[in-house]
């Protein structure tokens, strides 16, 4: 199995073409059936603006005239949320909602039934873990069944994946609000509904917007970092792998990625990867590391640690809300105003992303 994927160095003055470019090189004329219409999944790792957390609106408007420029016109946006998350808030705090406005591409949501609704799927390739994580059967949307998709990530670290990108992006997506159920299998998780997309989607793509970077406990309390880079690729293993060398990881290492790349579904050693577009970009490495905050300290010990054998107790029944409750204060109302709200004005202050955010208006020209 061969992957190609495009590293180019970017600026925002050029950054919308640079993003169609990445695009090209990165052979999404080839990836995506142009008889389907094509979801553009973005992400949405916080609803607050926070540099590096959530696909950028550049990212997306570059997105949607790439797909335009193969002649794929026929888009919608698909949101979902998490019990910590909430899309709308999202969608408008981080500017993707206007990109779509003026482009006219609708936004659909994965919560809500007169947008889609959840089925039964029985996956053709086997499972590592899904089947035994939910044993009542495996529900997806089947508004993303016989559709292409993008995935819109950011290159962030992530404290329960060390790194995160396209495969992790596809697990809002697919998975409902029981999805915090594979916490402690996410690695097999993200493989299996990898294999998943193999098989309703007649087309994949990934665009990731390394303009600013997260480093550290990802995917919120990160120090931005800015980098200037944009990735492209029809493969996500390929992606992240390349995103994850850059990082200064070792892509193998993260289980995720070694599986698909030994289950066929990817390639995830870098030296296996055709690198087109700055190279030379794509030999940086960074040095990142990902840490932890006080929520992921917590989070491990019942995921990984010694008090896993609670989890069915503290994630399966209604306890799990006094999680979710202590989650929301801890990342909304103490981290962000105490530390976060600092660095998002040192970012809209001092950063040219920063001030191209600030500005941002789709439509603009660059």
């Amino acid at each position: 199995m061969s992957a190609t994927v495009a590293v180019i160095r970017t600026r925002p003055e050029t950054v919308v073409n640079d993003v169609r470019r990445a695009m090209r090189l990165g052979g999404v004329a080839d990836a995506l059936d142009d008889g389907a219409q094509t979801i553009l999944k973005n992400n949405l790792s916080w609803h607050l603006l926070y540099p590096a957390a959530n696909t950028t609106p550049w990212q997306l408007e570059g997105a949607i005239l790439g797909l335009r420029d193969v002649g794929l016109n026929d888009l919608v946006c698909v949101e979902n949320e998490t019990v910590v998350t909430s899309a709308a808030r999202g969608e408008r705090l981080n500017k993707q909602r206007p990109v779509c406005e003026h482009y006219g591409v609708p936004i659909k949501y994965n919560f809500k039934r007169e947008d889609m609704r959840w089925e039964a799927y029985r996956p053709e390739t086997a499972m590592l873990v899904l089947n035994e994580i939910f044993p009542q059967g495996i529900r997806i949307p089947d508004f993303f069944r016989g559709r292409n998709v993008v995935h819109l990530p950011t290159v962030k670290c992530h404290i329960y994946t060390n790194m995160t990108g396209a495969l992790k992006n596809a697990f809002g997506g697919l998975l409902d609000n029981k999805r915090h159920y594979c916490h402690s299998r996410i690695h097999e998780t993200l493989v299996d509904l990898l294999a998943i997309q193999r098989e309703i989607h007649p087309g994949l793509f990934v665009v990731t917007d390394g303009t600013t970077a997260g480093n550290g406990a990802g995917p919120r309390t990160m120090t931005p970092v800015q980098k200037d880079v944009l990735l492209a690729s029809a493969d996500p293993v390929a992606v992240d792998a390349v995103a994850a060398t850059m990082m200064g990881f070792e892509p193998m290492d993260h289980d995720c990625i070694r599986l698909a790349h030994e289950r066929g579904l990817g390639v995830g050693r870098f030296e296996e990867i055709e690198i087109v577009g700055d190279g030379d970009a794509a030999a940086e490495r960074w040095g990142f590391h990902t840490g932890n905050n006080a929520a992921s300290r917590v989070g491990k010990l019942f995921w990984f640690g010694p008090m896993r054998w609670l989890q069915r107790l503290m994630f399966h029944t209604p306890i799990v809300y006094l999680f979710i409750f202590a989650s929301a204060i801890y990342h909304d109302r103490l981290w962000y105003p105490v530390r976060g709200k600092r660095t998002v004005r040192r970012w809209l202050g001092e950063s040219p992303w920063g001030r191209l955010f600030a500005d941002y208006e789709p439509g603009a020209g660059r």
